[in-house]
């Protein structure tokens, strides 16, 4: 008998969403989510996102993503599922 996983999904956010408030616009919209995970930049200029809980908030987080705060420029979303890293609330780094 298996046990049922939270869903927990990756995203790869490209365009112009650093310096843009990304990260904590993206933190404050999965607590309302009720979601786990966190948001960081990389290196070549895009942020990922885990977020994990309830398959209905992480589907509302990515198309939230697609957009994201006023002053970002999102040129593209990729998404995969990926394994729950145990997060405990939702962090920025």
């Amino acid at each position: 008998m298996s046990k049922m996983s939270t869903p927990c999904r990756q995203f790869r956010v490209r365009g112009r969403v650093q310096g843009v408030f990304f990260r904590a616009s993206t933190q404050a919209r999965a607590k309302a989510l009720g979601l786990r995970g966190r948001a960081e930049n990389l290196p070549d200029g895009s942020v990922r996102v885990v977020a994990c809980g309830d398959e209905a908030a992480v589907s509302a987080l990515g198309d939230w993503l697609r957009e994201g705060p006023a002053a970002a420029e999102v040129t593209d979303v990729t998404a995969t599922s990926v394994d729950d890293p145990g997060c405990r609330g939702f962090t920025t780094r």
